[in-house]
């Protein structure tokens, strides 16, 4: 257990505000076996804050790093879209800066190797760095040279007296999930070569309170951020953001470009001001725009329940699609069990014959909707509704419904 750390990661100020308060809950990631349903289950605060000084909204340290991430269920490479995402990237990297043979790419959170691939494909040198063993190996199977540590300061110069540096280093969904934020981006400062240049993935909290995501919180991602304060956190460790992209992944993201402050090479590009002027005006720069999510939460929960408890009075049957951490935080939260959804599916192997965390919702074989034939399929990963919608469009057959709960109650016929 992590002591309760109720000071900012990032500046030190006392957190004394709420931006959003989901309860308990287990690790979103923390899948059951059978044998493991009539065992205590570790539940934990899901209170996130958000600093009063430079407004970086986070959970508390419940759990150490080391404990969530050392063995994970999470394998980029079953998402066709995110491969396609991954893909598109390399060929936008190449052509925007020219990587070469002579380069060299680095990827923080590497996962299964799911973009380093195409990179090495292009001939160009990488390296994985991926804490949990079990996928480190996966992507060590496919060729992918990975070391299997977490990310910081020690890492970084360890690999920086083994003369690895990085033209590229690439972080996708990973700036989130860590706990000591100042540590892990002095390290990529360490790693980086003169001229080189860091991208980095994470969702954007104005789409999260825009739209409702409060489903994106749970305590791997210790940190949530708005632009402007992730520009003040580079800035802090003498790294410039000198671009910027808004992404439609993960619900809505943003990939930031920087390199070191005294790198002149690098203009800034108009993106900056105007994701800044954006945030300003929808009120990223007020404490009382952030305390105002709670309330929207409450009333969303609400909604759900009036959903099953309708549903279920109809006599209706309810599966689910998937079995991301995002749905484990919506059940919880929530309070839906089997009494209100039979089970789910998840085309990860890794994940079948396995239990969601505190619901206990068995996941199994996608193969398991058509045997079944339910009323209604919520899709629980959201973010990828149209693939899943395109995986699935035979419960039309029988006049079954998908449904979504982000960022409000939809079916679609």
């Amino acid at each position: 257990m992590v002591k309760f750390n109720a000071h900012c990661r990032f500046c030190n100020k006392k957190l004394e505000y709420t931006f959003a308060n989901l309860g308990v809950s287990p690790l979103a990631n923390s899948y059951l076996k059978e044998d493991q349903l009539q065992s205590m289950e570790p539940f934990f605060p899901l209170h996130v804050w958000v600093c009063e000084s430079c407004y970086l909204v986070q959970l508390s340290e419940f759990q150490s790093p080391e404990t969530i991430f050392s063995e994970y269920a999470y394998f980029s490479s079953y998402s066709d879209s995110w491969l396609k995402h991954a893909k598109d990237f390399t060929k936008k990297m190449i052509h925007s800066f020219g990587f070469d043979s002579n380069s060299s790419v680095i990827e923080i959170a590497s996962n299964d190797g799911y973009l380093l691939q195409y990179f090495k494909e292009k001939g160009i040198p990488v390296l994985g760095i991926e804490p949990a063993k079990n996928v480190a190996k996966t992507a060590q199977e496919k060729g992918i040279p990975t070391i299997s540590q977490f990310f910081g300061i020690k890492t970084a110069s360890t690999l920086a007296d083994e003369n690895k540096y990085a033209d590229l280093l690439i972080g996708n969904n990973v700036l989130a999930h860590v706990p000591n934020l100042n540590d892990f981006v002095k390290g990529m400062k360490i790693i980086l070569k003169p001229d080189g240049i860091i991208t980095m993935e994470f969702p954007h909290l104005m789409r999260l309170m825009t739209e409702n995501q409060f489903d994106t919180i749970y305590h791997e991602h210790f940190s949530y951020f708005s632009f402007m304060t992730v520009k003040k956190i580079f800035a802090e460790h003498g790294l410039n953001i000198f671009n910027v992209e808004e992404l439609p992944t993960h619900g809505g993201s943003l990939r930031i470009y920087a390199c070191h402050a005294d790198d002149k090479t690098k203009m800034i590009e108009h993106g900056v001001s105007e994701l800044l002027k954006k945030e300003k005006t929808a009120g990223f720069d007020t404490l009382e725009h952030h305390l105002s999510f709670n309330k929207k939460v409450e009333e969303i929960k609400l909604n759900i329940l009036e959903f099953f408890i309708k549903a279920k009075k109809d006599k209706k049957t309810i599966s689910a699609y998937g079995a991301p951490a995002k749905g484990n935080t919506l059940l919880n939260y929530c309070g839906i069990r089997t009494d209100f959804i039979d089970y789910t599916v998840d085309r990860n192997p890794h994940k079948q014959g396995m239990f969601l965390p505190g619901s206990h919702i068995p996941i199994l074989h996608p193969d398991e909707i058509k045997r079944t034939k339910p009323d209604f399929l919520i899709i629980l990963p959201w973010n990828l509704k149209e693939e899943i919608m395109e995986q699935m469009a035979c419960i039309r057959d029988w006049g079954g419904k998908f449904l979504t709960f982000i960022p409000n109650t939809k079916v679609f016929p």
